[in-house]
């Protein structure tokens, strides 16, 4: 085993499908694989200690991992199989026939025939796949064989031939596998727009064909031909599970690159693929440390220029995120891709540098926590449209049970994260029954005129737990106390996570994986959890006590005197005579028991 501290890169690894790539010390790729799970995929070649030899002898060498993530385990198994052809790793199994993929083809001639090739010809011919699985391409073919009755044989069908009644209709006709266009018993416009619905199947639109099919299944199954119901089953099943189209091989791309970004304050990572007779042949992503603020299209601009001297590549086309202006682009097209498959191999470039992005990002965090929390305050001021910093936030929540026993409870974070020497709890004084408006009022009126007595730093942003109500209520605390204008102020409402502001009719709705949102989040639910703890003691002291008050006799004094021996009522009700007796006295425990047993009474009544 090498030096190389694979546990921190394991933590780098996704769990999502794609292809890994191993180096050695020399920066040389000796082994490429692919996985559904790359994480667990990778891992076990560290945590297996019964791997074979070859095994254990390329684990030793690795150096570095590299990833690449795609969308389904076919896309990583496509993938693999372009890259260990380019490359040819040393630890891997080498394919050197280039009759790898198997594909569909749509002939480019008149009533076109259908047919699977492992070559590629540019004859304008139609190409559609790879296909991951030969068996599952077979049983399209066979799909469109019995669904759409086509020609098999090879005969010139042009025109002229048919209208001098060159051919004879063949055994595919009489057995109702064809419809005769050699001798024109078939139109070509019929025969075209049956290729028009094949052509729609094979990219993947394919619920016309899907319902037909079922259909045809429930006739089959009233007729009781349960054989047949079978076979159109297998069929319904195989084309909607089967995968029509694949990011990474497509034959209508032959020559291009693609490169996507993702910056932040400091640094920005551009990923780069490689297309050639479409497939991805090469897949990289690196960092850029900006020196001065730099745009992204600088930043592009020059990875461009790295990516292709580094490979010498000379696509004539580029694709790229948005418009780059370069002064000499005779002689490369730059595209900006909204629709099709060069706009998935951007998506795809995007999805990987993003999550480069995030790891990297992840690391220097983890290794420097300012960076992260300065990043989140940032991105916090700008999502909440803020001209501060949020380093101080405080956020109300209010409790009661049937109106009784109401509490506020209000939570401090101090550079977003939990302050929790400073949380408090407030049993409001001045309002009568479940008033949740003027509980908030309170609540926010004596933290803040407090704070205002003492001399205390305001918090730079305040959340209510509530909608536009509870947020006029606090608000007309601000303003009474004059500080309604020194600190931004939001309402968050549950249902829909609507953030509302003071005098705006219209909420703000942030990304629900926004950071920012999440530590809204945070606050409101860290203020109901406190807040509920707090308001559960009371409530359930109140109830206890109250209970033993009611018994003639028995006191707060005494009532304390029980609940602090017996723990519970629960204990004081279970008690004997003789144990009572060890608290109050004689004519007391009496009452106790007998208080007891016609409340027990009264229930089973």
């Amino acid at each position: 085993m090498s030096n190389f501290d694979y546990r921190a890169a394991l933590k780098n690894v996704p769990h999502k499908p794609g292809i890994y790539q191993f180096w050695d010390k020399e920066k040389e790729l000796i082994y490429i694989g692919k996985a559904k799970d790359l994480r667990n995929r990778v891992t076990s070649y560290f945590n297996n200690p019964n791997v074979n030899g070859k095994t254990r002898v390329l684990v030793s060498k690795i150096n570095n991992i590299t990833f690449t993530i795609v969308d389904t385990e076919v896309d990583a198994w496509l993938l693999e199989n372009s890259l260990i052809k380019k490359h040819q790793p040393r630890y891997n199994v080498m394919l050197k026939d280039d009759k790898t993929y198997p594909w569909i083809i749509i002939k480019n001639e008149n009533y076109p025939r259908i047919f699977w090739t492992r070559r590629i010809i540019r004859d304008g011919s139609k190409y559609l796949g790879p296909y991951a699985s030969v068996s599952m391409m077979h049983n399209i073919l066979d799909l469109i064989k019995e669904t759409y009755p086509l020609r098999t044989c090879n005969l010139a069908l042009t025109r002229q031939n048919i209208e001098k009644g060159k051919f004879k209709v063949c055994l595919e006709y009489q057995l109702g596998n064809c419809k005769g266009p050699c001798q024109d018993f078939q139109t070509e416009a019929d025969y075209d727009h049956n290729i028009g619905e094949i052509t729609d199947v094979l990219n993947g639109k394919i619920g016309g064909v899907l319902r037909d099919l079922k259909k045809d299944m429930d006739g089959a199954v009233t007729e009781m031909n349960y054989e047949l119901a079978h076979r159109l089953k297998r069929k319904f099943e195989l084309l909607e599970n089967y995968q029509s189209k694949s990011t990474v091989v497509n034959s209508s791309i032959t020559d291009i690159d693609v490169f996507s970004i993702a910056s932040e304050e400091k640094y920005a990572f551009v990923n780069f693929l490689k297309i050639m007779n479409g497939t991805i042949i090469q897949t990289q992503t690196i960092e850029l440390k900006k020196r001065l603020d730099e745009t992204d299209e600088e930043l592009l601009t020059l990875a461009i220029s790295e990516f292709r001297s580094r490979y010498n590549s000379h696509s004539k086309e580029v694709i790229v995120p948005f418009k780059i202006d370069v002064e000499d682009s005779s002689t490369i097209k730059f595209t900006v891709p909204k629709l099709g498959e060069k706009k998935k191999l951007l998506d795809l470039s995007q999805k990987n540098v993003l999550f480069f992005k995030k790891e990297k990002i992840d690391q220097y965090e983890k290794l420097n926590p300012d960076i992260r929390t300065d990043r989140l305050l940032t991105q916090m001021m700008k999502d909440l449209r803020m001209n501060q910093l949020p380093r101080h936030i405080e956020c109300f929540d209010n409790s009661n049970f049937q109106g009784k026993y109401p509490v506020s409870a209000i939570v401090v974070f101090r550079d977003g994260k939990p302050s929790k020497k400073d949380y408090r709890h407030f049993n409001v004084k001045t309002v009568v029954g479940p008033d949740d408006f003027a509980t908030m009022e309170e609540a926010v009126h004596r933290r803040y005129r407090r704070m205002l007595d003492e001399g205390g730093e305001l918090p730079q942003l305040i959340i209510i737990d509530g909608g536009k109500g509870q947020l006029s209520s606090a608000m007309k605390s601000l303003k009474l106390l004059g500080i309604d204008k020194q600190v931004t102020v939001i309402g968050i409402a549950k249902r829909l996570e609507e953030l509302f502001y003071p005098g705006d009719q219209y909420p703000l709705y942030l990304d629900k994986r926004s950071e920012t949102l999440k530590v809204i989040q945070q606050l409101r639910d860290e203020a109901h959890r406190f807040g509920i703890t707090f308001h559960r003691k009371k409530r359930d002291k109140g109830t206890l006590v109250t209970e033993l008050d009611l018994i003639d006799g028995i006191g707060k004094t005494t009532s304390g005197k029980l609940l602090k021996y017996f723990k519970s009522v629960k204990k004081i009700r279970e008690a004997t005579e003789e144990e009572l007796l060890e608290i109050v006295n004689t004519k007391q425990a009496k009452a106790i028991i007998e208080y007891f047993k016609q409340s027990q009474n009264l229930k089973n009544a």
